[in-house]
């Protein structure tokens, strides 16, 4: 009898035990939790600790409360030239309605993912395609995102998440358009070497032409100026040749005349026709006479 009656007490100990153990649910601060009554949720739990449920009619589903991060990658847009790219998105994002988020999802991530990836395709479409080729590897890459995130948060909200930001990691061109974009950006780089060259090739022959100007004018003026002083020289020769004259008549004809002789006379082969009586060698018949013997 005794051992029934421990049997029994620990039977019902063990019982109370697994019943008490069934009321008693811990929620750490990385999480949340929904205690659930046949399919309806009853309350949430969102601050940590020890709490209390029905055991064997309340359930719990958790929740995450952390910082979650969704990658998408090789989503393909299409800018307003036609050109298309590849971009890698990542979205950063919180639980902030877990109810909601179970009404809603079922709180499954994955069900979760899934809707608001195919939100973010369209926000990508659509910002994208507002925008120009040069336009989307720009600084307007920050407006960008913050325009992407916002179209993103409505579908969001309406599933208890919060987006905190959507960053656009790489944005690259589909190969096809990468090869034409590089032949098109070569073409425009040597259409400016040559415009470059051709506005180099007008300096060019500007500067030279200035330069020969500037030739033809330093010679000109040095002609001209080489032309003033050998007037003033010859002026003051023909002055000084006066003077000469001047006081001395006789002696000037003389030296005109020797200066005469050799410069007519020049060469071998010089010949002169002249009369006898010429004032040419006027100054040589008294030489001439002197030795021209007696008769």
């Amino acid at each position: 009898m005794q051992n029934g009656i421990r049997i029994f007490v620990l039977a019902a100990l063990a019982i109370a035990a697994f019943v008490a153990y069934s009321a008693i649910f811990v929620v750490d601060e990385r999480e949340k939790a929904l205690v659930v009554r046949l399919g309806q949720i009853q309350r949430a739990v969102e601050k940590p600790g020890l709490y209390f449920k029905l055991p064997f009619v309340e359930d719990l589903v958790y929740v995450e409360d952390r910082l979650l991060f969704f990658e998408s990658v090789d989503k393909s847009v299409q800018v307003i030239d036609g050109r298309r790219y590849n971009v890698d998105a990542i979205i950063m994002l919180r639980i902030v309605d877990p109810q909601k988020f179970r009404e809603t999802a079922q709180a499954s991530l994955n069900q979760a993912r899934d809707r608001i990836e195919t939100r973010l395709d369209a926000a990508l479409r659509q910002t994208y395609g507002k925008r120009s080729f040069g336009t989307a590897l720009s600084k307007d890459r920050a407006s960008m995102m913050t325009e992407i995130r916002d179209q993103v948060r409505g579908e969001a909200r309406s599933l208890g998440i919060e987006i905190v930001d959507v960053r656009i990691r790489r944005t690259d061109l589909m190969p096809d358009v990468l090869k034409d974009t590089y032949e098109r950006m070569s073409a425009e780089r040597f259409a400016e070497a040559a415009q470059l060259r051709a506005v180099g090739d007008a300096q060019r022959r500007r500067i030279r032409a200035e330069a020969e100007r500037e030739a033809v004018e330093m010679v000109a003026k040095a002609q001209r100026e080489s032309e003033i002083i050998r007037g003033t020289g010859e002026a003051d020769r023909n002055r000084i040749f006066a003077d000469a004259f001047k006081r001395d008549p006789e002696f000037f004809a003389f030296y005109r005349s020797m200066q005469a002789y050799p410069r007519s006379l020049k060469g071998d082969d010089t010949t002169l026709v002249l009369t006898p009586d010429s004032e040419f060698f006027r100054y040589l018949k008294g030489s001439l006479d002197k030795d021209k013997p007696p008769q």
